[in-house]
């Protein structure tokens, strides 16, 4: 039985954006994928820092997590359940 594909890390220039939205008030860091809103705006503007921004949301979504906040997908579900 063959196992099905890995999916695919997203593009360089993909937005790591998953539209959750949501940001820590100690941080700014969005809950659903790790950016302040100022790095939000400057994806679009600043594209010479994208490798930059990426490279910081890994660690950002375990240090949340770290402090018993649910990042990533998890966020979002759990928003829509708190309406």
């Amino acid at each position: 039985m063959t196992q099905p594909p890995l999916p695919q890390p997203p593009a360089p220039d993909e937005r790591p954006c998953i539209k959750i939205c949501e940001h820590e008030d100690a941080t700014g860091w969005c809950l659903g994928c790790g950016m302040t809103k100022l790095e939000r705006k400057a994806w679009k503007r600043a594209p010479a820092y994208r490798a930059t921004i990426r490279a910081s949301l890994p660690p950002r979504l375990e240090a949340l997590s770290a402090q018993g906040h649910v990042t990533g997908p998890a966020a979002g579900r759990r928003k829509r359940k708190d309406d």
